[in-house]
């Protein structure tokens, strides 16, 4: 009962009016107290003095700490300024004692009144040094009753630099989740067994099952800057067996105002664990070229079209208009923007290939700008069906690139795939049509500024093999990987997206820009790193297999064609691909072809026209590799 009644009690905030009246309460003590000290602590003093003196120093007080409004700040969270308000509600109590002793003397209005100045500066340091102490005194009271009556977390903090030391000020901040740090962890010899706050620091080996049991560890926090993906992993693989929560302090520059807050100490991410840099874009040209913009985003529901999304609801837009033909996923997009009080949002549930609907869109909203984001990107269900794949990102790519040019849009951005270079699946040979297309047309015209972006997998996108491993280790697995040797490039969706954006200020027209996406990873290794990720060994716990090569899919990707050259951009991990050039009157002849052989659905006249378009389009494990000849004989 009590406890409840002390919990409640900590939830509650002590009213402002009451801390005034406790305020002048100690006011009127430390006065009192100020004349025991002048008087060598004894009562020798006039005692009718000091009773008619009371009310004038009580109504001072009073009308002081209104003022200063000291009584305001809300006692369990005192600091600095706090402090500061009661050094000035004091001082302007002695200053206006000291003005009303000396008026009184002139004027004599409240006769016999007289407070002698030793009394005031006795009284001036004893009540400030009374009022903050009292202050201090009900926050630490505070802070041990919720210590007591709140769970407290034991955690370890790896790394005793100066990130460790601001991840050990934020967890003591904390006042919602009470953390307690046992040890400071830290592979510098000269640091082990000194002390940051009196908390220890051990080294890496003095981890053990033992010490996690003894002091009931619950969670390692790392707190070390540019940490390498390696050392990332050989720490997990180590603490991973504790049967302790592991987690990661993010770096330096997603700090809240250079500051860190405990809420963004997080789990680990599989993206951790890849050894690349993330790459940063901040634009202040962005701001200007989507300020008061009305812009259209297809595919908007997607993984890729739905961050796109979120990233433009930083900006100050005149319309955001949102197409995508998957009802469910946009419908939920629209309650996260509206939960994010984002204004002037059109959802529209709409199919690219309509060219009818789509130029009734267009018609009515008449967009300054276009992120063409629609697309069907699986290579497996492509490879079965090409009309489809076809109809989506061919046709459905030449639609929103033809209304951009008819409605004068200044910029349209197209979304690649780095499987459009050198394809060998039917997936990366449309989305490489798509761009021959664009290309034509912004060869063709001046008015519109086609841009394409071309870029390789995103973490946790639709399709991508990151939640389909996440899948399997929550069943159990095991994992599947088509080949031991497979290998893709990949960044986070938010780089991607920026790396879209970043493409509608760049270039004067007809560019595909690709990303410095450093070294490509060996999809088996990423699985043994998501395996340990999740506290499981391989293959002990569990196991990965190779399920062989799936139709149309290559061991290698690539970002650039071998035609192709790259010239640097003022950003050092975005590039400029030299495009092949096209011929655009041909490429647009045989895209109509295209476009009337895909409603017969008579996949071998597809497949082959789509090779005479994209000569270097070469099936690979796949039903079309037999078209390979046909076309080399016509």
């Amino acid at each position: 009962m009590m406890k409840h009644f002390l919990l409640s009690l900590t939830k509650s905030y002590i009213s402002r009016w009451i801390v005034l009246l406790i305020d002048i309460f100690l006011v009127i003590v430390s006065f009192l107290f100020a004349y025991f000290i002048r008087f060598n602590a004894s009562f020798d003093f006039d005692l009718y003095n000091l009773i008619i003196q009371l009310p004038v120093i009580i109504v001072l007080s009073t009308l002081s700490f209104m003022l200063t409004g000291s009584f305001k700040g809300i006692i369990r969270h005192t600091g600095i300024r706090d402090v500061f308000n009661v050094f000035l509600g004091g001082t302007l109590l002695a200053v206006m004692t000291i003005f009303i002793v000396f008026a009184n003397r002139i004027v004599n209005v409240y006769e016999g009144f007289t407070i002698p100045i030793s009394i005031i500066i006795i009284h001036y340091f004893v009540n400030i040094f009374i009022l903050t102490l009292s202050r201090f005194v009900l926050k630490a009271f505070y802070e041990i009753i919720t210590s007591e009556l709140s769970t407290t977390t034991n955690v370890l903090i790896y790394g005793a630099g100066s990130s460790g030391t601001l991840t050990y000020g934020a967890l003591n901040k904390d006042a919602k989740s009470k953390y307690e740090v046992i040890s400071f962890i830290d592979d510098d010899k000269n640091k082990i067994n000194k002390r940051i706050d009196r908390v220890p620091i051990i080294n890496f080996a003095s981890v053990t099952q033992q010490y996690v049991e003894k002091n009931t560890i619950k969670e390692i926090i790392i707190s070390i800057q540019q940490i390498s993906p390696n050392r990332l992993l050989e720490i997990t693989d180590y603490f991973s067996p504790l049967n302790v929560n592991i987690k990661i302090v993010p770096p330096l520059s997603s700090w809240i105002n250079g500051s860190l807050n405990s809420s963004q100490i997080r789990e680990i991410k599989i993206e951790d664990l890849l050894d690349r840099a993330p790459i940063i874009i901040n634009n202040p040209i962005l701001n200007r070229d989507l300020n008061d913009k009305v812009i259209l985003v297809t595919g908007a529901a997607g993984s890729i079209g739905s961050e796109i999304t979120r990233q433009l609801s930083n900006y100050g837009f005149k319309q955001l208009i949102l197409v995508d033909q998957a009802e469910s996923p946009l419908y939920e997009l629209q309650q996260g923007l509206l939960q994010d009080n984002v204004k002037n949002i059109s959802v529209i549930v709409a199919d690219v290939r309509d060219y009818s609907r789509m130029n009734t869109i267009f018609e009515e909203f008449k967009p300054n700008k276009v992120f063409h984001a629609a697309a069907y990107k699986h290579v497996p269900l492509m490879e079965a069906f090409p009309y489809e794949a076809v109809k989506i990102n061919v046709l459905g790519t030449k639609n929103i690139a033809d209304l951009s040019l008819k409605y004068g849009v200044e910029r349209f951005v197209m979304i690649s795939t780095d499987k459009a270079v050198n394809p060998t699946n039917i997936m990366g040979a449309t989305k490489r049509i798509a761009e021959m297309y664009v290309s034509a047309l912004s060869a063709e015209n001046s008015k519109t500024i086609f841009s394409i972006t071309r870029f390789g997998n995103v973490l946790g996108s639709n399709g991508s093999v990151i939640p389909l491993f996440k899948k399997q280790i929550e069943n159990g697995g095991p994992l599947t990987v088509t080949h031991k040797e497979i290998t893709r490039f990949f960044m986070t969706i938010p780089e991607a997206c920026s790396l879209v954006l970043e493409a509608g200020t760049m270039g004067d027209g007809g560019e595909i820009y690709i990303f410095d996406m450093g070294e490509s990873v060996r999809i088996f290794e990423l699985a043994k790193k998501m395996i340990h990720l999740s506290g499981l060994k391989y293959p002990e716990d569990i196991n990965i297999e190779i399920s062989g090569l799936r139709p149309g899919e290559k061991l290698y990707e690539e970002l650039l064609a071998d035609q192709e050259k790259t010239i640097s951009t003022y950003h050092d991990k975005i590039m400029i691909a030299k495009a092949i050039k096209v011929d655009a009157l041909n490429v647009k002849l045989m895209i109509y072809n295209l476009r009337d052989i895909s409603d017969t659905s008579d996949k071998e006249k597809l497949v082959c026209l789509m090779k005479q378009i994209v000569p270097e389009f070469k099936s690979n494990n796949s039903e079309y590799e037999k078209y390979d000849k046909l076309v080399v004989n016509t």
